[in-house]
């Protein structure tokens, strides 16, 4: 059997066909209920026209009819695209047509916004809409209910290792861009990737993955895993979903459209959730007040069936870590280094076990060149950029002038550089400094962010931080720090850079400290330093 999604998800459903795959809120679907509705959206993409390589835009909130709909693109080898439901018409426009997008899958509170772009999309020959009581139907869409209850499943099919899968990145360094993979690298490198946390030793055949998992199952080894992030952005997905889906796991997805802690921790109360995946201190921080806020109410949380927390894409401090140690003491933290290009590393914290910021155990197959392509050495403090090999994406679609800058050969081995800036400790670990796009040149000193973001947020009273450059006549950019203070929280701006000066060299403390509401971060935590530039400039009077 090929490693391939599709072909694997089929051969559990086929093993487990009774066990529960997929819970969203009261809605429950086994195994094989999830392989038949995927395989009915399957059907209903072929038969509009679609086939090998038509992609499918899915322009969906967290959900079953997102995982649905994503292997059923699978299962008639078809490329799912991930589309950012924040989305508005032009960044839609570009996207869908970009990807070359043939079918578009949304929610019909999306619709106003769907209905509004289709017409300047030809390619698109197959809207299918997804009822959460919006007002925006579409009326060339079918609706999925109705799609799921008239059509008949697709049959199975061969498929190739060769099939494209690809995921969008957020833009946060440009325009999104599609990340392409081969589906038979991908599934094999998640297989080697997950297997291990479930207690299991990677598989050397597809076809030997479900019989192991069943295994799993019969011995109560059964994963139940919660993406918090959201589906259409890959921590949410590949994580939360898809890793655990092919150790057979259960995924519970929440029904908030925000960030609500009480809903998490409630759902891992009711769903005996044992995964789960967050993005750093921007989803712990909300967590551990709700938490003591429920001890402190006499009514606290049952988080005995959680066994591991996941985070990646945003710095997760040790300070936030150990708070989150301190109130689950069974739980396993698993901070992990990557990006949409390519895994670098990984970090693990436990009761006993020190938490780190920002220090990360390297996969075998990353490395630490330097603008001259040359190796940095352990323990000399140079700085270089992260190099990721292994599982190396094909490139980026229809680009090739961005996929020759940042995936490259050196010494006969391919790697991707996502931009990542670090130096090698003496042990061979790496210390993550930032992303070299957002480094700041001040009197001549590069500043990185993250470091200082860190810094601030160790302040009393400070909840977030982002950090930018603001255009200054003397020292070029200045060090400007976006913070957001806890209720009650009275630090003002010089006892913050007082903090930070305690912390860093002085030169990398904030010269300015903005005070907001609330620190501007995209719905799966990551930075949002456009918009806190912007903020900077307006709360400083400075034009940008």
């Amino acid at each position: 059997m090929e490693y391939h999604f599709a072909s694997v998800w089929e051969s559990i459903a086929d093993t487990l066909p009774d066990d529960v795959a997929v819970v969203h809120g009261q809605r429950r679907f086994t195994w094989r209920e999830y392989e038949d509705r995927a395989a009915r959206i399957a059907a209903a993409y072929t038969a509009a026209g679609l086939g090998p390589d038509s992609k499918i835009g899915l322009y969906l909130y967290n959900g079953n009819e997102y995982l649905e709909a994503h292997f059923g693109a699978f299962k008639m080898r078809g490329v799912p695209i991930n589309v950012n439901y924040r989305y508005l018409d032009e960044e839609l426009v570009y996207l869908l047509d970009n990807a070359d997008a043939e079918a578009l899958v949304f929610h019909s509170s999306l619709g106003d916004r769907v209905d509004r772009i289709t017409a300047r999309l030809p390619k698109l020959k197959l809207l299918i809409e997804v009822d959460d009581g919006g007002d925006g139907q579409v009326a060339t869409a079918r609706r999925y209910e109705e799609v799921i209850a008239n059509t008949a499943p697709m049959p199975r099919i061969e498929r190739s290792e060769d099939d494209v899968y690809m995921l969008y990145t957020g833009g946060t360094t440009g325009m999104p861009k599609g990340v392409m993979y081969d589906m038979g690298g991908l599934t094999r490198a998640f297989a080697t990737l997950g297997f291990p946390l479930i207690g299991l030793t990677p598989p050397t055949d597809a076809a030997d993955i479900a019989p192991m998992v069943a295994e799993v199952v019969a011995g109560g080894g059964a994963l139940i895993s919660m993406p918090c992030a959201p589906l259409m952005h890959g921590t949410g997905v590949w994580l939360g979903a898809m890793i655990p889906q092919l150790g057979g796991a259960r995924v519970v997805t929440l029904e908030s459209r925000s960030l609500d802690a009480d809903e998490i921790l409630t759902t891992i109360q009711r769903e005996k959730v044992t995964n789960m995946t967050i993005v750093g201190d921007a989803f712990s921080k909300p967590i551990i007040a709700a938490i003591d806020a429920a001890i402190e109410a006499g009514n606290p949380y049952d988080l005995s069936s959680l066994k591991m927390i996941i985070s990646s894409g945003v710095m997760w401090t040790a300070e936030v870590k150990e708070a989150l140690l301190d109130r689950i003491e069974q739980v396993i933290l698993l901070d992990a280094i990557g990006s949409s290009e390519g895994s670098m590393g990984n970090s693990i914290s436990m009761k006993g076990v020190p938490p780190s910021t920002a220090k990360f155990t390297r996969n075998p197959t990353t490395k630490v060149f330097t603008d001259d392509d040359r190796e940095v050495t352990p323990g000399s403090e140079e700085v270089g950029m992260v190099a990721a090999g292994g599982m190396v994406p094909l490139g980026y679609f229809e680009d090739t002038e961005k996929s020759a800058r940042t995936f490259r050969t050196i010494d006969g081995v391919r790697y991707s550089f996502p931009g990542d800036m670090a130096m090698v400790a003496a042990d061979g670990s790496l210390i993550l400094l930032g992303r070299g796009s957002q480094v700041i040149n001040s009197g001549g000193e590069k500043i990185f962010p993250e470091e200082v973001e860190e810094a601030v947020k160790r302040v009393d009273g400070v909840v977030d931080c982002l950090v930018v450059g603001i255009d200054d006549e003397r020292f070029g950019q200045a060090v400007t720090a976006v913070a957001s203070l806890a209720d009650g929280a009275e630090p003002d701006e010089a006892a913050v850079i007082a903090g930070v000066k305690g912390d860093l060299a002085h030169y990398k403390a904030p010269k300015r400290v903005v005070f907001v509401s609330q620190v501007p971060r995209a719905p799966n935590g990551k930075a949002d330093y456009k918009a806190a530039k912007a903020l900077a400039y307006d709360a400083l009077g400075l034009g940008e």
